[in-house]
């Protein structure tokens, strides 16, 4: 059947079928807000002038980071981690901030809250309770003032707490020695030559489960180890964490990096960098072949619980017991304290790929693209789960996605329960077996932490810190040109409210996109204008934007 033509549609002669074919009004609402790069999924927020007590409801950018559910606000977190990516790889400065002096008002409030903690100690002794909770009351208030005064970092707790269980930080016998040096106050590389001071591209995979074909599925998936692989994708962050730590202990410098955790096809992660400066190629394979990580928690090898017979919550002790004897589990910290070794080692494999990239280049911009190249989609659509994805694939991801769910992904974990073990913080509400962690979800691929991994002096910013240098620039570009912006210096501020789905004044979805398109289009004007105005282009000539954006 033949769809007809949009310009010559008469609705009294059309079928019912055909009518059904023609598109709703949401969806090309949603189409060209896709083309506008206008978000699909906007939130309704209450906007209040605090100058003229102006009330309106606008669209606000869901900020999903998900291809799958908003494109454009996924494409603009992506390139948002491309210009983070971009302007800390090749520094050639150090990126410090010197940090401020404590003014006589931060030492002022110490030195009381320090008296107060003496007193809190000393009533705390003698049984005073009720002046130790007049104390505590003082102190969270004098907490608050150093907090509102910009006094960043941990303050002592009341009551100390309980030590933890500390193990021995002696390396395994079976894991080869690195040299360690005093580590210089420095995060640039080597200058070569005088003048060329390149940085590093790093990708570390972890060790082979078994053989795979070339999708990624398991040829032998009855000898294929997925316990392993479930482990290592769960503890993959730590072990991260350990390969930084020896690499600067090693190197003997600051070492910085940007990277991102990515799936291969096999579901197992691997790790993509951007170092700033060089290490040596042999230097940085020893590194990893001499980093492991060690979880040191109670084995969970065989589950004792299983299907209906699990453990039940005893109300009265509050705590979980044994369904055919009543007795209660051990808990978390009575488990660890028997523990004699880890229950599993995480180790890179033997695949290491060093590059070395000089900033400027061609090759640089290539390679920040491919380190952001998947943050638009899930682990499991980058691993290459999709609607072409073959049987043998799908059913390899099942068979990992089954071990996940009886690997504890942390001490919090429900998942403990099975093993005869209650989890860190048990209650009521959790059901033995079922946790709501990511690692369990088939779509995460066990890899629940953060996928992208910045380095604390990468570019001394956040991701707010960039995205204002964004709007600065804009705004910079609006004032030099003289060019007004709807919502000028002189609005506001602003109050932000959130809104109930039954409040009578939230506009439809649809409404909400076509507020959005006409918001980006006057922005998108305005911001063409200003172009063309610091061009000194004519009005209604683009020549000179297009010559810039080529």
């Amino acid at each position: 059947m033949d769809t007809p033509d949009p310009s010559t549609l008469d609705a009294a002669r059309m079928t019912r079928a055909q009518r059904a074919a023609l598109p709703l009004s949401a969806e090309v609402a949603q189409a060209l807000a896709e083309q506008h790069g206008v978000c699909i999924r906007p939130l309704a927020m209450r906007r209040i002038d605090t100058t003229t007590g102006r009330v309106e409801v606008v669209p606000v950018p869901c900020g999903s980071t998900r291809q799958d559910h908003c494109p454009s606000c996924a494409e603009k977190a992506r390139r948002l981690r491309m210009a983070q990516c971009r302007e800390g790889w090749h520094l050639d400065t150090e990126p410090t901030t010197g940090r401020t002096k404590p003014t006589e008002e931060h030492k002022e409030l110490i030195a009381a809250r320090a008296d107060l903690l003496a007193a809190y100690t000393e009533c705390k002794t003698h049984g005073d309770d009720l002046t130790c909770e007049q104390i505590t009351e003082s102190i969270a208030d004098l907490d608050k003032e150093l907090r509102a005064l910009g006094v960043r970092g941990r303050l002592t707790p009341l009551d100390t707490p309980p030590k933890p269980l500390k193990r021995s930080t002696r390396r395994r016998h079976d894991a080869p020695d690195l040299p360690r040096r005093p580590i210089e106050r420095r995060t640039l590389g080597q200058v070569f030559a005088g003048r060329y001071r390149p940085s590093t591209f790093l990708t570390l995979t972890l060790e082979s489960y078994g053989r795979v074909d070339a999708h990624g599925a398991a040829l032998d998936p009855d000898h294929y180890d997925y316990r392993q692989a479930a482990r290592d994708a769960i503890h993959f962050p730590a072990l991260l964490d350990r390969f930084w730590q020896n690499t600067r202990r090693c190197v003997g410098w600051d070492v910085q990096y940007f990277g991102t955790i990515e799936p291969q096809q096999r579901g197992a992660p691997h790790f993509h960098a951007a170092l700033r400066g060089t290490i040596p190629r042999a230097e940085l394979r020893a590194i990893t072949a001499a980093t492991y990580h060690q979880v040191w928690w109670p084995a969970h090898d065989q589950p004792i619980y299983h299907g209906d017979h699990v453990p039940v919550w005893n109300t009265r002790a509050k705590t979980f017991t044994d369904p055919d004897t009543g007795a209660p589990l051990p808990t978390w910290e009575q488990a660890c304290q028997e523990l004699t070794e880890p229950a599993h080692v995480v180790r890179f494999g033997t695949q290491v790929h060093v590059k070395g990239i000089l900033g400027g280049t061609e090759e640089a911009g290539r390679h920040v693209g491919y380190l952001t190249k998947y943050l638009a989609k899930s682990m499991g659509q980058a691993a290459g789960l999709n609607e072409h994805a073959t049987d043998a694939h799908r059913d390899h991801a099942r068979r990992l996605h089954a071990e996940l769910q009886v690997t504890p992904c942390s001490p919090r974990c429900a998942v403990w329960l099975l093993y005869g073990i209650q989890p860190k913080g048990a209650r009521y509400s959790m059901t033995p077996g079922r946790c709501k962690g990511k690692a369990h979800q088939s779509e995460h691929l066990g890899i629940a932490g953060r996928r992208v991994l910045v380095s604390r002096k990468w570019s001394n910013k956040s991701l707010d810190d960039h995205r204002a240098d964004r709007a600065e620039f804009v705004r910079q570009l609006l004032d030099a040109t003289g060019i007004q912006p709807s919502h000028g210096v002189q609005d506001g501020p602003y109050r932000w409210e959130r809104t109930a789905p039954t409040d009578p004044d939230i506009p439809p979805r649809p409404v909400l996109l076509l507020h959005a398109l006409a918001e980006r289009q006057r922005w998108k004007a305005e911001y063409t204008a200003a172009q063309l105005a610091a061009n000194g282009a004519p009005p209604g000539d683009r020549s000179a934007i297009d010559d810039q954006a080529a």
